[in-house]
């Protein structure tokens, strides 16, 4: 697997899907006049790529923006349907989903692999980069050894070189209830401080008798930040403070 930084990306015409028609992108398209941050990866739906590659990148695409990065772009020798498929899927909304179907873009790159003994075929060695304004800028490449390495290629690499004492965002859960204004409340205080939260619905994403085993609390609102139990909007308001 050979750095390429300081080079130009291949030029190909990459096969999307939008709205239900085809779109045709160039790499022109895709990287002028933007610092993009590319994560190439061998397949979608595949175990690694599904729980940790695509979703930490869709998770850390915020702060990455936030250090210069104007796009944070997928890449998978797979054709489009199954590309928006896994997109859906994973509700990777953060990242931009680019299939290289006929793989001409991975080859050209140098990472075309042959993973006939898994019946892929050919597919993408794993690998990250930045490229501003199509030009190859940093490369971070996955060793080459047996087995599906992923060490260097994953989005806190791609962040600690962007920006070295930049932190992740906190990891924040809130449980709710529809109609609770107390939750409201506890929205409102998240958002007023820019923190991305996911929201777990009582009664729709889980029962009063879960929510009892993970908080030991039957209230809501109920908050957890980095693996730690905050509590209600009350004990938020103090955290916050």
């Amino acid at each position: 697997m050979q750095n390429r930084e300081g080079q130009k990306v291949p030029d190909v015409t990459f096969k999307t899907r939008k709205d239900g028609a085809w779109v045709e992108l160039t790499s022109k398209d895709v990287f002028a006049g933007k610092k993009v941050a590319l994560f190439a990866l061998p397949g979608a739906f595949t175990p690694t790529c599904s729980s940790t590659h695509l979703p930490r990148y869709n998770e850390l695409a915020p702060v990455l923006k936030r250090h210069g990065v104007d796009d944070v772009v997928c890449l998978s020798v797979n054709d489009a349907f199954v590309m928006d498929a896994w997109q859906r899927e994973e509700g990777a909304s953060e990242v931009h989903m680019l299939p290289d179907g006929s793989g001409k873009f991975t080859e050209g790159m140098g990472m075309l692999v042959d993973k006939d003994n898994l019946g892929f075929g050919r597919r993408s060695w794993r690998y990250s980069m930045i490229v501003e304004d199509g030009v190859i800028a940093k490369m971070f490449i996955e060793e080459e050894k047996p087995g599906d390495p992923f060490e260097c290629s994953d989005a806190d690499t791609m962040l600690g070189h962007l920006s070295p004492e930049a932190k992740p965002e906190q990891a924040i859960a809130l449980f709710t209830r529809p109609g609770c204004p107390h939750c409201i409340r506890a929205k409102e205080l998240l958002g007023g401080k820019n923190l991305r939260f996911e929201e777990i619905v009582l009664g729709k994403d889980i029962t009063t008798r879960s929510l009892q085993a993970v908080t030991g609390r039957a209230t809501v609102p109920q908050v957890f930040i980095d693996g730690r139990h905050i509590g209600g909007t009350d004990d938020l308001v103090a955290h916050l403070a």
